[in-house]
């Protein structure tokens, strides 16, 4: 039952990132404003990162769509059971004479895809193909609508689904493509091969075929080195240097078209080059893995002296992400507010300014950061853990970070900032004696300094800080180090352009 309830969450978690979530956690909650709040364990979005399950459903759906099995649940089976759930699909497009043939044929080779041409997918004998040939035979285009099915009829086939494909030259025209799209024929890459017309026209010129293999060779750029297959070359039927130019017309026209259409995951590839370089850079692209969309939750801990601006940094970080902002203290505050079993317990604690227990303080974070907007959003934390023995709860709790950093400034600039600043008990406005003085004498004369900002309070609470800032970097070795003691504005870019994104060793 746990493994299944498990399954469950990683689920609902996967579902709430391909679904918009807020809707859904409205609805939830306003079917019993007295219900506790939704709690999600922490480890299932750790889990589900840690091992792409979000990339691993939307791949196993795409698949669904794509292929429309008769059998869905064997279906994903099969594909679970292949290792890698990903086949290559691949477009490769181009002008007359730019070498489609020749890379395609090599890369089917190398990667045992399925190489589907125009003239193999009228090979199939089936009712759609004599449809098709009649309009062959009569020299008329076959209608869009038909060639869609007859690409579906073929991609659908066990071979394909497989082992992926590779379509040569197809679609054309940008309406092709777009029916392609509405068929559910989604490429994972599009390759462009461009090359000047000069280039195409020379070498359409100097074309070969093997009428035995149907491989293409070029008397300049490509030469067979078996002399047996040398002397059964044959020249291409001849297409005059009108109709070719006609042909690059026509593919200057909707090739604009198409890298709209498939922008997404087209990479154009020059084409005038040795072969062989041509295919290594789209082979390499082919292989690759586009930029995950799977969803990163922030789960961010400020650490820094007093004085380093921890507070204000989490409430930028919240604002422009839309991340779940907790300072511990403030926290405790709340919970302390409210009429609860906890709320009591700790009271005594917050009035005599003593420590809140490291039980009680992890009992009531965990439960917060538990709930289903941390796990949704993300979460910003600051003022916990102090020290490595907290630090160390909270990891065994599975509230695991994806980023640490440290706001750094020395002892002197920390005094100067907590000690000279004060606040305007009339308006609520904080002030600081050299950065923000007040802005009239009468302001002046009714600023208040809290207790807690005194130099002495201050000193040791520095001490306890860097008494432990060693133990809390060790326990975070891949922590960002940032110097606070520059404008709030400029340490957030710098928080920014390490927060954005996945790390490396994200995935």
């Amino acid at each position: 039952m746990a493994v299944v309830s498990y399954l469950f969450y990683v689920t609902c978690y996967t579902i709430s990132h391909l679904f918009p979530i807020k809707q859904t956690a409205n609805h939830l909650i306003a079917m019993d404003e007295t219900a506790k709040p939704l709690r999600i364990p922490p480890e299932m979005a750790i889990y589900a990162e840690k091992h792409e399950i979000f990339d691993l459903v939307q791949t196993l759906v795409t698949n669904l769509m794509v292929d429309k099995p008769e059998d869905p649940i064997q279906y994903l089976i099969v594909l679970l059971k292949r290792g890698s759930v990903e086949v290559p699909r691949v477009m490769l497009l181009g002008p007359p004479a730019s070498g489609k043939r020749t890379v395609a044929r090599k890369l089917c080779e190398h990667t045992q895809v399925i190489h589907i041409t125009d003239s193999n997918i009228l090979q199939e004998d089936t009712d759609l193909t004599k449809e098709a040939l009649q309009y062959k035979a009569k020299q008329q285009e076959i209608p869009v609508d038909l060639w869609i099915k007859l690409i579906q009829q073929r991609l659908s086939k066990i071979d394909c689904v497989r082992r992926g494909w590779v379509l040569e030259g197809i679609p054309q025209t940008r309406e092709e493509a777009l029916s392609l799209q509405e068929a559910g024929v989604a490429p994972n890459h599009v390759v462009l091969l461009e090359a000047p017309d000069a280039v195409l026209i020379e070498r359409s010129q100097g074309k070969r075929i093997d009428p035995v293999t149907g491989d293409v060779y070029h008397v300049t750029f490509i030469w067979p080195e078996d002399k047996e297959v040398v002397q059964r070359l044959e020249r291409q039927k001849t297409v005059s240097e009108e109709q070719l130019v006609a042909q690059l017309m026509q593919h200057h026209r909707e090739v604009h078209a198409l890298r709209k259409t498939y922008r997404n995951c087209l990479k154009g590839i020059d084409a005038d080059q040795p072969h062989v370089d041509v295919f290594d850079q789209v082979l390499t692209y082919i292989l690759s893995r586009h930029c995950s969309v799977a969803p990163h939750t922030p789960r961010v801990l400020l650490f820094g002296p007093p004085g380093s601006g921890k507070s204000l940094q989490a409430k930028l970080i919240s604002q422009k992400y839309n991340i779940v902002n907790l300072c511990c203290g403030e926290l405790l505050e709340a919970v302390s507010a409210d009429v609860t079993n906890m709320g009591e317990l700790i009271k005594p604690y917050l009035e005599s300014g003593q420590q809140v227990p490291d039980s009680m303080v992890l009992q009531i974070l965990t439960e917060r950061l538990s709930r289903l907007d941390c796990t949704t959003r993300g979460w910003v934390l600051h003022g916990f853990p102090r020290d490595l023995e907290q630090a160390e709860k909270l990891q065994e709790s599975n509230f695991i970070p994806s980023r640490v950093f440290f706001l750094e400034m020395t002892d002197d600039v920390a005094i100067e900032r907590v000690t000279l600043r004060s606040i305007d008990p009339v308006t609520g406005e904080k002030y600081h004696s050299l950065y923000k003085p007040a802005p009239s004498p009468e302001v002046q004369t009714r600023l208040q300094f809290n207790p807690k900002d005194s130099e002495a309070q201050l000193l040791r609470q520095l001490k306890e800080y860097w008494a432990n800032a060693s133990s809390l970097q060790d326990l975070y070795p891949e922590a960002v180090h940032i110097n606070a003691d520059q404008d709030p504005h400029t340490v957030f870019e710098s928080l920014e352009s390490r927060l954005v994104g996945r790390l490396q060793n994200d995935a």
